[in-house]
């Protein structure tokens, strides 16, 4: 048995002050310390206590901070603990599924300890020396899941297809376009910095990149990289970049929506005047959701392991060190702050 069970630590705690309308900012959730908790799974609870390790920052957690109801997941609730996506070590367990020491990965609060009922989408880690725990948010996680979904299921690539990934340098992108370059494909990617665009070149292996900072006209861009038009186009980013988009496209080309974060918190969201090329042109342009796909999870991961094992793919990583970090970390989403998949470190054993 832990050491630690049955005592009572202080918990560092994340907490959610109030629905917001506009793009997150830090001072909408707030640093609570002092909150003593037990170390200890209740008999007869299936709970297991956890310290958690590493925390997920993802743009989806936007939608959490607004009063909606009936959308796909619940909103957060003011005045509680963020939830999001962890790596966490169990300390204490009444779940059979779970024993102390177990390393696992799911929901989780943005907090030091957590006592976790819902099991749902957690799951146990094999701790691997040649893949760092932080992960398993990331590459190996919901982010890189989506990824693998949205391009295989969504877009049903072919050899020698041309591929546009926006927000390329993302969690989500950065591995879109490293899986569509194995596959055979004609690879371009936009960010935010000249930065980014170097990263995504020379260290991603995509054919081009460019800044949509930089371009006044992104119609005109998107013809110089493909002047034959796009087959696919993995959409993260929505608004004009989707506008000038539409009209690229070659016939039947398909287009997987996983996400518009530079429409978060606007109240006047941009229209699209292009729609109109999806008829002539025979383009599918589907939304999905990567818990769509969780049947295929245990393919991607032993996939995506093994190319990150074997060196075929990298991924980049924004790691901030602190609970405290949290906030900043996650307001910094919506300017482009991160490099990389943005992830917290809370603890690292």
């Amino acid at each position: 048995m832990d050491e630690m069970v049955g005592k009572i630590v202080s918990n560092k705690q994340i907490i959610f002050k109030r629905y917001i309308d506009e793009v997150p900012k830090e001072s909408d959730m707030e640093l609570r310390l002092g909150k003593e908790i037990k170390v200890e799974a209740p008999k007869g609870s299936a709970a297991f206590f956890v310290k958690n390790l590493y925390l997920s920052c993802d743009p989806y957690m936007r939608n959490r901070m607004r009063d909606l109801h009936g959308s796909y997941i619940p909103p957060f609730v003011p005045d509680s603990v963020v939830e999001g996506f962890g790596v966490s070590k169990v300390i204490d367990s009444d779940n059979p599924r779970f024993k102390p020491g177990d390393i696992v990965s799911g929901f989780t609060g943005w907090e030091e300890y957590s006592l976790l009922h819902n099991t749902d989408q957690m799951r146990k880690v094999e701790p691997d020396d040649h893949i760092p725990l932080s992960y398993h948010v990331g590459l190996l996680g919901m982010p890189g899941f989506t990824a693998y979904a949205g391009f295989y299921e969504v877009c049903a690539p072919k050899k020698n297809e041309y591929v546009f990934v926006s927000a390329a340098s993302g969690a989500v992108g950065q591995l879109v376009g490293q899986l569509a370059k194995l596959h055979g494909c004609y690879v371009v990617g936009s960010a935010g910095s000249n930065k980014k665009v170097d990263l995504l070149k020379n260290v991603l292996g995509f054919d081009e990149a460019f800044n949509y900072k930089e371009e006044p006209d992104l119609d005109a861009a998107l013809k110089r990289y493909f002047p034959q038009g796009i087959d696919i186009y993995f959409e993260n980013v929505g608004g004009g970049m989707l506008d000038a988009v539409l009209p690229n496209m070659r016939v039947h080309g398909r287009i997987a929506v996983c996400g518009m974060v530079s429409q978060h918190g606007m109240s006047d969201q941009q229209g699209i005047r292009n729609l109109f090329s999806l008829i002539p042109k025979r383009v599918k342009m589907q939304g999905f959701l990567q818990s769509d796909y969780l049947h295929l999870f245990p393919r991607f991961l032993e996939d995506v392991s093994s190319l990150y094992k074997q060196g075929k793919i990298t991924y980049l990583e924004d790691m901030n060190e602190g609970l405290e970090s949290a906030p900043a970390a996650f307001a910094g989403l919506f300017s482009g702050k991160n490099v990389g998949k943005q992830v917290i470190c809370v603890s690292r054993h």
